[in-house]
């Protein structure tokens, strides 16, 4: 045998679709290769077979493969002990290895598992087997790779117009913008930052009648107080130093459309007077020009701050409060709507994975407990940036609580309270009875909606419902 090894396919036939899930055989016997190849060429539309006679040539194949499966011979020459798998397991971490030896310990088998396999098989190894070993593992494979199928489907199911969630919160606000966005109505949107309050914005636009219209973002936050004035209402030339040209301010280029006020509170108070003539009169001036210019636009105004207490400060004008507040959408704290936290965070990795050119990324279980531990302060805007900085940095394809941000990992560790029963420990059937009443108030007594969240069909609630006292 030469130095480097073989690391090749050993079936002699090649199915006529791409098996599903790859094997890699370590063995430094060539026989031994070909006897599990032989053994599972019935099954070779579900799974390939590739061999390696040295690691150096199973590290290489491991790391190009990133196979379901490993079969991994303990005793390979120039390799110590478990090094080889701990390399293997390091390199594919997704991979499940099962060991095979001709000297078989409980010890040594206590040990293997502890280092990452996950079974153990003796030689020689009889056919039968092998083949009842492989297929109990695809088996598994294949329940895990449907369930992921169905995850991602899951997160289409819910979503809307891009915005995704199932929680109570998340379904109220969806019918709620049906509800307001074809009317052409002036909306307030209050929240957090980094809950998608411009999200919730650009949804309404689309759903307006004057969806085929301009929708023109107005960030007030980056906006000097000097500059405002002319950026919202324009100006002539002329009307002041500096003002060399005719210019055209963000309200006339949404004329037709839709302006969104982002950071509406931080917009000066001298320009809230103008812009509650343009509420009122649907009229504005430009600076510097007698005329007025009638300009028929939709406004759509967002703010993280609470503008009713700065009315009572009087840095924000009460009647201009009350003519855009005429209707209120609250976008919810990522917090509030855990159930929603692995829908996103499923959607941003697929999302990202394929910006990165890393399509079969998944969350280890480790990672999943994390993010739902975590309180995610940031709201989705983190959750987005978080996954983005793992998609990018990732090495392979399980991403570990270690790849996140170190906020993220510290963070994660505090304690989250659960709104549906504190601290007290209680019975099951108590814990679902509070949970499924919970549901219930948030969704108005809606019972299909109710069964929607909770992923149920509608007879089953009412049989839970019916065993409440």
């Amino acid at each position: 045998m030469n130095a480097t090894g073989i690391a090749g396919r050993v079936s002699s036939s090649t199915p006529a679709t791409k098996p599903s899930f790859d094997l890699v055989v370590v063995d430094d016997d060539p026989a031994a290769i070909h006897l599990v190849q032989a053994s599972l060429a019935h099954l070779s539309d579900r799974i390939s077979v590739t061999g390696a006679t040295t690691a150096e040539a199973a590290v290489r194949t491991v790391a190009a493969r990133r196979p379901g499966l490993i079969l991994l011979d303990l005793v390979m020459p120039g390799v110590q002990d478990f090094s080889l798998l701990e390399t293997l397991k390091s390199e594919s971490p997704g991979s499940d290895i099962i060991l095979v030896t001709g000297h078989y310990s409980t010890d040594s088998a206590v040990e293997a598992i502890q280092k990452g396999a996950c079974g153990y098989l003796t030689k020689p190894l009889p056919v039968e087997r092998l083949l009842r070993t492989v297929l109990d593992w695809l088996e598994q494979a294949e329940v895990r790779a449907k369930a992921a199928e169905l995850e991602c489907r899951l997160a289409e199911t819910f979503r809307f117009e891009g915005i995704i969630g199932r929680s109570p919160q998340i379904l109220d606000l969806f019918a709620k913008i049906e509800r307001i966005a074809p009317h052409f109505v002036n909306v307030l949107i209050t929240g957090e930052t980094g809950t998608g309050k411009e999200l919730i914005a650009r949804v309404l636009h689309r759903l307006s009648p004057v969806s085929e219209g301009p929708f023109v973002v107005c960030n007030s936050a980056a906006i000097a107080e000097t500059l405002f004035e002319s950026e919202l209402f324009g100006h002539t030339r002329g009307s002041f130093t500096g003002a060399v040209a005719d210019h055209k301010g963000l309200i006339e280029h949404a004329a037709g459309g839709t302006l969104f006020l982002d950071e509406i509170g931080e917009v000066p108070i001298a320009v809230q007077a103008k812009l509650l003539r343009l509420l009122q009169s649907r009229e504005i001036q430009r600076i510097g020009d007698p005329r007025s210019r009638r300009i028929d636009v939709r406004i759509i105004a967002a703010t993280n701050r609470d503008l009713a207490q700065m009315v009572t400060e009087r840095t924000f004008r009460e009647d201009l409060f009350y003519r855009l507040s005429t209707v209120q959408l609250r976008s919810p704290r990522l917090c509030d709507r855990r159930e929603d936290v692995w829908l996103l965070a499923q959607y941003f990795l697929r999302h990202f994975g394929q910006v990165y050119g890393k399509p079969n990324l998944h969350l280890s279980r480790r990672t999943q407990n994390m993010i739902g531990r975590y309180r995610w302060p940031g709201n989705v805007r983190e959750l987005e940036n978080s996954i983005n900085y793992c998609a990018m940095m990732a090495e392979r394809d399980v991403v570990e609580p270690e790849d996140f941000p170190e906020s993220v990992r510290e963070g994660s560790d505090a304690p989250v309270r659960t709104a549906y029963w504190g601290e007290e420990l209680l019975p099951l059937d108590e814990i679902e009875k509070r949970y499924v009443l919970h549901v219930l108030e948030q969704v108005k007594g809606n019972r299909m909606r109710a069964a929607e969240v909770l992923g149920i069909g509608r007879a089953t609630l009412y049989r839970i419902l019916n065993r409440m006292p």
